[in-house]
């Protein structure tokens, strides 16, 4: 279980294909406070830590995972959002995320305003149900308030801590992100 708040920018190292499989190096700036058979978010993923060698570490997505997520397009030299899992008894900054990405959308639009950023982003309509306005969605393993729902789109505004910490501020219009709809709302809807 993650919180959506972004720890830290990792680096896609090393990507190598085994069978229907696609593992991934990563290098991140927390790999010393690591260890195997750690969950950890990329891109809001959940992945499994499965090998490590000092400066980096190896995640393993599945056919279900490349189906469903970014992941399969990732690239050395790619910046990836990381979260570790959430402490127990710690403040919840976002909202709960399960790091279990729900569908991919696609940015259409990205406007700089005075002091901050919007995002318009286009997703499936067969998850219209699942996103309320002013509502919680974590984009890319972030966690954002929704609003300006249509459709099948919906916007997000950034403010400059979370511009200048996540790699949102590589995002451009026509490029996929990772979306995992609210928990608790899907919970309520089901």
């Amino acid at each position: 279980m993650f919180t959506g708040i972004i720890e830290a920018i990792g680096t896609v190292k090393r990507t190598e294909i085994e069978g229907s499989n696609m593992h991934v190096w990563v290098e991140a700036p927390f790999f010393n406070e690591l260890k195997i058979d750690q969950s950890v978010a990329h891109d809001g993923v959940c992945l499994t830590i499965d090998a490590m060698e000092s400066p980096i570490y190896r995640v393993t997505a599945i056919k279900e995972t490349l189906s469903k997520t970014t992941l399969g397009s990732w690239t050395i030299g790619k910046k990836v959002n990381l979260e570790r899992a959430m402490i127990l008894g710690s403040r919840l900054d976002g909202h709960l995320v399960q790091g279990h990405v729900d569908c991919t959308g696609r940015c259409v639009g990205v406007e700089v305003e005075e002091g901050s950023w919007k995002y318009t982003i286009e997703y499936p309509e067969q998850f219209r149900r699942l996103i309320i306005e002013k509502g919680s969605i974590c984009v890319n393993g972030t966690s954002l308030t929704a609003f300006d729902l249509k459709e099948n789109t919906f916007s997000v505004a950034i403010i400059p801590y979370t511009y200048n910490n996540t790699n949102i501020n590589e995002l451009e219009e026509n490029n996929a992100v990772n979306l995992e709809f609210d928990l608790v709302g899907k919970y309520v809807v089901n």
